[in-house]
């Protein structure tokens, strides 16, 4: 019980913040900017001033969606790492953490209060954000990606990951200083996730080894790319998939994560979770 009182102060909290109103509005306006474009898009023609073939409409519809996703993505990331960033060091540098932790309340039971309280903005951000942008795609192109609940779930896995890094992190070092060092390290492991697709398609076995280290170590770029592979349409895969061009390109995903993988990501949460709150029962306030 304490633990969601926990969790509803800190969803009451982070709602309070003028930074939480900026982001809604902003992906209003994003959202909207963007319906324009794909208005605009379903007007292109080809050189003989026909409509292009309904297959590279459909491509062409999918490329810009993913871009828009990919945008999505980096702002949830980064918002992720900015509310949760100070959620625990905050309290701590300004003595909440001794006003609460002088009643009846354990330390783990603040943790992970904050960890559900964080979880559910990025559920309710991400599903709203998401199906609004993909409802009005769908309405004014008539496209709709092959998976668009895989979208939103890996979207979702992606932002609860990097928020569970900023939240362990919170426990020990003050907000600014623990959410440039999880940016930094969500950027790394974007970088992996190309090296490892360059990798992949030269056959070169050593720096696909290093792609797989950095989705292991940090699996933001891994649950990523399954928005990715969710979004592109099959026949995509078909063509593109061959060639050794797709090397490199964050764009384009052969197959989305294995469940060994997705069992791997859980089980990366629930360490670091475990491992904030050893760390926070040890800290001296």
């Amino acid at each position: 019980m304490a633990t969601l009182v926990v969790a509803r102060l800190t969803i009451r909290e982070a709602s309070r913040r003028r930074l939480l109103l900026a982001l809604v509005v902003l992906t209003l306006v994003v959202i909207a900017l963007t319906a324009w474009g794909f208005q605009h898009l379903t007007a292109l023609t080809g050189a003989d001033g026909r409509p292009l073939p309904a297959a590279e409409t459909r491509l062409g519809m999918s490329q810009v969606l993913i871009l828009v996703e990919f945008m999505f993505s980096g702002v949830l990331a980064l918002s992720a790492v900015v509310v949760a960033a100070p959620s625990i060091s905050g309290d701590v540098e300004s003595g909440v953490s001794l006003a609460m932790l002088a009643r009846p309340l354990a330390r783990y039971q603040v943790v992970l209060g904050k960890w559900l309280g964080l979880a559910a903005l990025i559920l309710v951000y991400t599903v709203a954000s998401s199906v609004l942008e993909l409802v009005l795609v769908a309405l004014i192109t008539g496209y709709s990606p092959p998976g668009p609940v895989g979208v939103v779930a890996y979207l979702v896995a992606e932002g609860v990951v990097i928020m569970s890094l900023t939240l362990l992190l919170s426990t020990r070092l003050s907000g600014m200083t623990a959410g440039v060092i999880c940016l930094v390290l969500f950027f790394i492991a974007w970088i992996g996730g190309i090296a490892g697709s360059i990798g992949e398609a030269f056959n070169n076995a050593g720096i696909q080894s290093a792609g797989t280290v950095s989705a292991l170590v940090l699996p933001t770029d891994a649950l990523w790319r399954g928005s990715v592979f969710n979004l592109e349409p099959a026949f995509y895969r078909a063509i593109f998939g061959a060639t050794r061009e797709r090397g490199g390109n964050p764009f384009f995903v052969q197959q989305q994560p294995s469940v060994a993988f997705i069992v791997w990501a859980a089980a990366w949460v629930a360490a670091v979770l475990a491992l904030a709150v050893w760390s926070f029962r040890h800290r001296e306030l």
